[in-house]
């Protein structure tokens, strides 16, 4: 037995000294291919330094080292990630590996993809020959190159193509370490080809700076090569390439999204010129079967403005095509206005029309002789029950539109032609608040009054107030106060909003920063996140959702109001002028704002052209000035005249 035991232990042991020689074996293998790649790849690889510039660019610090180009043309032409540049240097220098150093001019840029296209003045470069994307597979090695930390031989990081087609089908993604260190370098195969160009991007955002967060995580993503050389000639030309936009929208987008059912089209839109209309089914484009949302957004991911694509619906029975040419940026939107303010009605009533509260002085409604209590209950021919059906089919409306419009009054039936106008800036003045009754005391209410919570599932703190009478019944505002720096003022704003939200139907929520000395773009998810809590534990009316800041924190509910638009009706600041670049106004996310100042204080100007830009884009914006000096929080009156502004949010 002992010697039967010994056998089996000596063979087991010249089985694992066999075992770890071929595992070594394969080991020095395996770096001996990355290092021929890499040295099949580096003639190509090229080092990009930056003079001058921004050093923040949003909340980041952009750095000042090197980083990465490929050279995609003989004759000097280098693409890199946009990413490289967003300091807006005076300066780009190029050196070559043979240590050559060039001036470089920025010929165009990608939008879409983030790339940029650089040219040096030299003949004889060596372009980065592509891997065929057909040879794409999961599971293949990638190597990400750089020629960051030194000009000799690339730095190197290996991994696995992770997935394909990612970021609507513009990407690769692999889980080697991806990093400002390699931005605009190349992910090459084992062959030392081009798969693609490392840059930073985000399935969730499209801004300058999006991905940057994941950087040395496992998550990276690079172009594929061979889409770059197939649209290198516009970008040489001088050409700037972005996103295509149709012009329509769908109910749900998400990552389970089923059909493309179209739900509106944007007015004026490509879609629009071409015919394509709310209802129908988005079955192929160039010939490519379109069975869900997602694989939509694949197919129109890879497609620039300027592209024409062809379209094939299903209507009703028929299939029906058209060709639409894709543009950058669709026309500004303006949301066409009727002049009423609907009733709300009990969260259970069974509608059969939206019944008038108020008609607008001098709007079409009130020229075409609506009065209060009437019910709208069609447009052109379309029945609506409830304001938000009035809302859907007043968003495919544009102003000067002439529209067949039904309404009851009593027993009678009446339409007449109504040419939509725009929404005021000025609202109803002596608006007197909608009366909720009071509720059944023995019925089973949420925690009332004054309150304080802690997120669920978080550390972080927020305070509310609920109307004592709330029945839940009917539908409420949501007033979400963001505080300025260094103090909540929750014992002021309470007492300033307690009488007016038991009046007017409002509930304030008011999270805390997580530092007291401001907030930070992180607070954003914690706002949203109190937001759906108070969703979900009070009935809240989603077309009167509102942020209001003062100070700092006015700048902050600008920002978490337009991050947010699928969720935030209002944004109302005090003393806060736009530090962020607005987006386009769109009929699928209603939006108005709300600004107060002082005449004399020094934000007055810089305020008041915020107010007159918003007002261009097609935003509806109400700009309180006062007489009063300095940048106190505002008084009673005036404080009455922004709760008049939040109740009326809900105007058509």
């Amino acid at each position: 037995m002992n010697r039967y035991c010994a056998t089996l232990a000596i063979a087991a042991l010249l089985l694992l000294c066999t075992t770890t020689r071929t595992f070594a074996q394969v080991d020095a293998l395996e770096q001996e291919a990355f290092q021929q790649a890499t040295a099949l790849a580096g003639p190509s690889i090229v080092r990009i330094e930056t003079i001058g510039g921004r050093d923040v660019v949003g909340e980041l610090i952009t750095g000042t080292g090197p980083t990465t180009g490929v050279v995609v043309s003989s004759d000097g032409y280098v693409i890199t990630s946009s990413f490289n540049f967003i300091a807006q240097p005076a300066q780009i220098l190029v050196t070559l590996p043979d240590d050559r150093r060039f001036t470089a001019e920025v010929v165009a840029r990608d939008t879409s993809k983030m790339l940029t296209l650089l040219k040096v003045d030299v003949d004889g470069l060596e372009p980065l020959a592509a891997t065929p994307k057909d040879d794409l597979r999961v599971g293949q090695w990638s190597l990400a190159l750089g020629r960051t930390y030194s000009n000799t031989f690339p730095n190197l990081s290996v991994g696995i193509i992770s997935a394909l087609g990612r970021i609507d089908g513009k990407a690769i993604q692999t889980d080697a370490k991806v990093s400002p260190a390699n931005y605009g370098g190349p992910l090459v195969d084992i062959e030392g080809r081009g798969m693609g160009i490392l840059v930073p991007l985000s399935p969730q955002k499209s801004d300058e700076t999006a991905g940057v967060e994941w950087y040395d995580s496992g998550i990276g993503f690079a172009v594929p090569l061979e889409d770059i050389y197939a649209v290198l000639p516009r970008l040489k030309a001088g050409e700037d390439l972005a996103p295509g936009r149709m012009g329509v929208t769908f109910e749900d987008t998400g990552p389970l999204a089923g059909e493309a059912k179209i739900e509106q089209v944007r007015p004026l839109s490509p879609a629009d010129e071409a015919g394509l209309a709310a209802g129908d089914v988005i079955v192929e484009i160039d010939d490519e079967v379109i069975d869900r949302i997602p694989r939509l957004r694949q197919v129109l991911g890879t497609r620039y403005a300027g592209d024409t694509i062809n379209v094939a619906v299903r209507r009703d029975d028929e299939i029906v095509r058209t060709d639409v040419e894709l543009v950058a940026e669709l026309s500004a939107y303006e949301p066409a206005f009727l002049g009423i303010l609907p009733v709300r009605l009990p969260r259970d009533a069974d509608a059969t029309g939206v019944e008038i509260r108020h008609v607008y002085s001098d709007s079409p409604a009130a020229t075409a002789g609506l009065e209060k209590r009437d019910v709208i209950t069609a447009i052109d021919g379309t029945p609506v029950s409830t304001a938000a059906d009035l809302l859907k089919e007043l968003g495919r409306k544009l102003p000067d539109t002439t529209l067949t419009l039904a309404w009851r009054r009593g027993d009678a039936e009446q339409t007449a032609e109504v040419t939509l106008g725009t929404m005021p800036d000025e609202l109803a003045e002596e608006l007197a608040a909608a009366s909720i009754p009071a509720p059944d005391e023995e019925a089973e209410r949420p925690e009332r009054g004054h309150l304080s919570r802690q997120l669920a599932g978080d550390e972080r703190r927020y305070w509310a107030y609920v109307p004592d009478q709330l029945n839940l019944d009917y539908d409420y505002g949501l007033l979400v106060w963001l505080h300025p720096t260094g103090d909540t003022m929750e014992s002021d704003i309470l007492e300033q909003w307690r009488a007016i939200c038991e009046r007017r139907g409002i509930i304030l929520v008011g999270p805390k920063a997580g530092n007291i000395s401001g907030w930070t773009p992180d607070d954003a998810g914690f706002v949203k996140a109190v937001i759906e809590e108070m969703r979900q534990t009070y009935p809240i009316d989603p077309a009167r959702i509102a942020v209001h800041g003062f100070a700092g924190g006015g700048n902050f509910a600008h920002f978490v109001g337009f991050r947010n638009r699928e969720l935030i009706r209002g944004i109302s600041t005090v003393a806060a002028p736009i530090r962020i670049p607005p987006p386009s106004n769109t009929p699928e996310y209603r939006l108005q704002l709300h600004f107060i100042s002082g005449e004399e204080d020094a934000l007055a100007e810089p305020i008041e052209e915020t107010v007159e830009g918003l007002r261009k884009m097609g935003y509806p914006t109400t700009w309180i000035s006062l007489p009063e000096t300095g940048r106190a929080y505002p008084d009673e009156a005036t404080i009455e005249r922004l709760a008049g502004w939040l109740d009326q949010l809900d105007r058509l």
